[in-house]
């Protein structure tokens, strides 16, 4: 896999993990009502959600192109780099723990993912 698709996939996992970012922002501090159809397209019309889906939208398109030049099996593990993106955004946006486990299983995930990046130059 050339660094070209690797950026790519990297790009592709930032957009998800900022649009998820952007759904707890627009759900933070909300009381959130899914009693209704009405409630939920007043949830996803707001600025956050909108935003958050449209980012959804534009990194799906990324995916589909980067999935016409890296093979499945290589890709998808290399974007669960969004676990670890989203446990230290989490700590340093919204102010969540940042606990010995989650680092240990960030740790893990980035063993796992250099193993599955060696594998595929082979």
């Amino acid at each position: 896999m050339s660094i070209g698709n690797f950026f790519l996939i990297l790009l592709n996992t930032i957009v998800l993990v900022s649009g998820q970012f952007l759904f707890k922002f627009g759900l933070n501090g909300k009381d959130i009502s899914f009693q209704s159809v009405w409630s939920i397209i007043r949830l996803l019309f707001s600025p956050y959600i909108f935003s958050g889906l449209f980012l959804y939208a534009l990194a799906t398109v990324l995916w589909l192109f980067i999935l016409t030049r890296v093979p499945l099996s290589i890709a998808y593990p290399i974007q669960s780099i969004a676990y670890i993106l989203a446990v230290f955004g989490a700590y340093f946006v919204f102010n969540e723990p940042l606990t010995f486990y989650k680092i240990l299983g960030c740790i893990f995930i980035m063993i796992g993912v250099s193993f599955i990046g060696l594998a595929g130059q082979q």
